[in-house]
């Protein structure tokens, strides 16, 4: 179906695309039997104390303001990630700011963190429960004056509706957020975070979600600081700036964060590298050009516990989570690997 529909859908802007998705799946006219497959108890893994039915999840950007979490689950997904949320309402870049790169499999994108604030969003979870595993991506306003107050803001006001928190370092599109890489502002950031978690009694697990863009020399001092204030997990990773040089399309220098089969390796490695200094003391989710099973499976045999997408989901339509799934099966049966948990770091 989707094979049908994509010169269409690709005839529109990408942003008038993705808003027309939201729109169609808050109908909620498909079917859930439609993304089912056999045998898939062999993905059931755990994310903390949540049981996911598989390890797939959509990453945040796509519902960026919580709208249609409950009918992402339908597609067959694990679990979602819906953000990044700020304390205020946000419009986000102006627009165009979203930009196919047909002939690559990616996306560019400037978004700016649009969202309709965590006052309207808790609301709207409040009232609609989620119907599986949600975590939540926050982050700080454009124009804030403190970025770790607006931080400490979303996550006390929004750990209620959460089954973990995304703590969102690493947009390349909010000025001065990368910043928090550095071993001084990363310290601060989570001791105050953990300060008021303590404060508030709050015992949802956090999660880090770091740039593909790091050096070398900071994957020990942010681990490091991971361990040392028990944060749950980290996130590999967000849209890269750089890797630029071997894409082919005419959009590829345009300004904002690289997605999609050009970040699949480079998020990877980055996971194997992280994987080798922390193994098992904290969980990973792994993003970045994950459209298959053959992707997915890479990710988790670097040492990913769950792995996330949107991308791929623009390229291959909403049946990619079924065909991932399905992909992973025969790789497991063929590996003879009796759980996809038993995967986690084999190639490490």
């Amino acid at each position: 179906m989707f094979s049908f529909l994509k010169p269409l859908i690709f005839g529109l802007e990408p942003e008038a695309a993705h808003d027309l998705a939201i729109k169609s799946l808050k109908l909620e006219v498909i079917p859930e039997s439609l993304f089912k497959v056999e045998n898939e108890s062999i993905l059931e893994t755990n994310l903390f104390e949540k049981k996911l039915k598989n390890p797939i999840g959509m990453a945040a950007g796509f519902d960026k303001s919580a709208e249609v979490y409950n009918s992402l689950y339908k597609l067959g997904f694990g679990f979602v990630e819906v953000g990044t949320i700020t304390p205020k309402q946000q419009l986000g870049n102006p627009k165009p700011r979203i930009f196919r790169l047909e002939k690559d499999h990616a996306l560019i994108n400037r978004l700016g963190f649009n969202n309709d604030g965590l006052e309207t969003i808790s609301k709207r979870i409040s009232n609609n429960l989620p119907n599986s595993v949600l975590g939540i991506n926050i982050g700080p306003n454009k124009d804030a004056k403190d970025k770790v107050e607006d931080f400490i803001i979303c996550l006390s006001e929004l750990h209620n509706n959460a089954d973990y928190l995304s703590i969102n370092i690493s947009s390349p599109n909010t000025e001065g957020l990368r910043d928090f890489h550095e071993k001084k502002s990363l310290s601060e950031l989570l001791e105050k975070l953990n300060n008021i978690k303590k404060e508030k009694k709050i015992n949802k697990p956090l999660f880090i979600k770091i740039s593909p863009d790091i050096e070398e020399s900071n994957i020990s001092h942010i681990n490091e600081l991971i361990l040392k204030h028990k944060i749950n997990g980290i996130i590999i990773s967000n849209t890269t700036n750089s890797n630029r040089g071997n894409l082919i399309d005419v959009k590829k220098n345009e300004k904002g964060g690289l997605s999609g089969l050009p970040v699949r390796n480079l998020s990877t490695n980055l996971i194997k590298k992280f994987y080798k200094e922390i193994k098992g003391k904290i969980k990973i989710i792994g993003v970045g050009g994950v459209d298959s099973g053959q992707s997915a499976f890479e990710k988790i045999a670097a040492g990913a516990n769950a792995v996330q997408l949107y991308t791929g989901m623009i390229y291959k339509g909403p049946g990619v989570v079924k065909e991932i799934k399905k992909d992973l099966i025969q790789i497991l049966k063929k590996e003879k690997i009796k759980n996809i948990s038993e995967a986690i770091g084999i190639n490490s």
